[in-house]
């Protein structure tokens, strides 16, 4: 990065950084945010009991291509078929099968364990709380229930569009653009769902994918995320942020801001066209919004499979 670049992003890291806010030992981040209190009012929100599940499938066609290291598509395998338990001929069988996946491979919900920088994680944490055996802190079994009020910001719709072009860098007027066109204010402890139109190319064709170059969340949003006091936040693409980057950041800046510095969580791969479509056709852009992670021990995410009710 040129030194001005390298400045204007440390001056960013230091008025969204929230180390200490609740407390030296706090491994939750902004989800301390999401009170008991918000999750009540939330449940207020369901009228009819419409539901919207928002994870993609779990597949060996899913969407990695072999881009990222690591993220493989899920491998199913049966382990018993038809296997008696007892010695009755006509006794009860059972079907069992087996995973092996890798864990930001389809939706997820990254850790705070997932990003460090500078040797530095969440909360002053030292990088080296994460080794080969996984995160003995900020793992996502510390992330614990995720439920309360969801907000979809439709920044495809309300820019007029069906899909975002690839690159596209959100700016804080694109989010408030979305707010006014689903008449709905974001506000401390919502769960944020950002619908730019990428799963329409992720889940395009026989088989799914991604585009190499995506559009999300920008440098110019990370303010807007820390005022409005949001316990997370999700995209519908495979890099949450855009991508490529912007011109003289390092890479994935917005990743480095948001778990690093604010402890914010940070979702992907949710599946939000049909959920869309009925906040367009009702013209309600608030939910319950039930997006509790697997809690793997020591991992740096979690698959989910949120559903949206209204």
């Amino acid at each position: 990065m040129r030194p001005a670049d390298h400045e204007a992003f440390a001056e960013l890291a230091r008025k969204v950084n929230n180390w200490g806010r609740w407390g030296a030992d706090d491994e939750r981040g902004t989800l301390n945010l999401l009170t008991p209190a918000h999750t009540r009012a939330a449940a207020g929100l369901v009228r009819d009991g419409r539901q919207f599940p928002l994870a993609i499938p779990l597949s060996e066609d899913g969407p990695q291509l072999g881009f990222v290291a690591g993220r493989t598509n899920p491998t199913r395998t049966m382990v018993a078929v038809r296997e008696p338990l007892g010695g009755e001929a006509d006794g009860v069988r059972f079907n069992d099968d087996a995973v092996q996946m890798g864990l930001q491979a389809a939706t997820h919900w990254d850790a705070l364990a997932h990003v460090s920088y500078g040797g530095r994680m969440y909360n002053g944490f030292d990088d080296s709380v994460v080794g080969p055996s996984g995160a003995a802190k900020l793992g996502a079994e510390r992330i614990g229930a995720v439920v309360g009020r969801g907000v979809l910001l439709d920044v495809a719709r309300a820019a007029g569009v069906d899909r975002l072009d690839g690159g596209t860098a959100l700016t804080g007027d694109d989010l408030a653009r979305a707010e006014a066109l689903g008449q709905v204010t974001v506000g401390e402890g919502d769960i944020v769902l950002l619908r730019t139109g990428q799963m329409q190319l992720m889940r395009g064709g026989d088989k799914w994918g991604y585009a190499i170059s995506t559009a999300g969340p920008s440098l110019q949003t990370v303010e807007w995320f820390h005022r409005r006091g949001v316990a997370a936040v999700a995209t519908d693409n495979l890099s949450f942020e855009v991508y490529p980057c912007e011109e003289g950041a390092p890479a994935l800046p917005v990743h480095m801001l948001h778990i690093v510095e604010m402890g914010l969580l940070q979702g992907q791969n949710f599946d939000l066209e049909a959920l869309a479509d009925d906040c367009a056709d009702d013209g309600r852009y608030e939910f319950l919004l039930m997006a509790t992670p697997e809690p793997f021990v020591g991992a740096c995410g979690a698959p989910v499979a949120p559903v949206a009710v209204k």
